[in-house]
């Protein structure tokens, strides 16, 4: 599959990243023309004020790890980043609601913070923590989502165990159908991988190892 850096979310969610490795994974996602950079809230402006111009996008993340912060934090932290310049932002879904089959707890806090998110401009990502969710809860959240306004669903943090899986990414994808994004992240760390994920129905990969994955290299660890 050629042209694969274009799906591919390049990322830096390391709590002791610097400034410094935030310059550099700019610097390789305009290399390699990678579809963004995802950083923590922290570095939003600074990777929007870096990749000005380059063609690849910004993507912050709210909510994250966990999810387990309030509604009204989550949409405070998506107003943020959109001030920031952020053109994508991945929120992490209320993982309790899911496992509790709670849709409409999972509604309101996935459409206020899509509401939030498509003011400033932005495409939202909702990410469903797979690990932590039955194949019926996963299917649920995907539901839910594009009722509330979603423009992507995704696999996981990468910091909570698991990640992303063929079977997983299609399921989520059956469940959202042709329009919505599917994206895959946690554990992607070959060429090889992409390529598997992609071909079972996803349209984006959340990888840190991404200049390894576009150079056929196998990484030894990945977000």
């Amino acid at each position: 599959m050629s042209g694969i850096a274009s799906y591919i979310d390049h990322t830096l969610l390391k709590p002791d990243a610097s400034r410094e490795d935030i310059l550099a994974v700019c610097k390789e996602a305009v290399e390699h023309k990678f579809a963004s950079v995802c950083t923590n809230p922290l570095w939003t402006a600074l990777v929007h004020n870096t990749l000005k111009g380059s063609g690849v996008k910004t993507c912050s993340v709210i909510g994250f790890p966990f999810g387990a912060t309030p509604t009204d934090v989550k949409v405070y932290e998506a107003r943020g980043a959109n001030l920031d310049g952020a053109d994508e932002i991945d929120m992490v879904i209320n993982i309790a609601a899911a496992r509790a089959n709670d849709r409409n707890s999972l509604y309101t806090d996935i459409a206020a913070v899509a509401d939030a998110v498509h003011v400033g401009g932005a495409a939202l990502k909702v990410i469903l923590e797979t690990h932590f969710l039955t194949d019926e809860q996963k299917t649920l959240v995907c539901e839910v989502a594009a009722e509330a306004g979603a423009d992507f669903v995704k696999t996981s943090t990468g910091f909570s165990g698991g990640g992303a899986t063929v079977e997983d990414i299609a399921l989520m994808r059956k469940a959202v159908g042709p329009e919505l994004g599917v994206k895959a992240s946690g554990g992607i760390r070959s060429l090889e991988d992409a390529r598997a994920m992609l071909e079972a129905g996803a349209t984006r990969i959340g990888a840190s190892s991404s200049v390894a994955i576009v150079n056929g290299e196998q990484a030894t660890s990945a977000y």
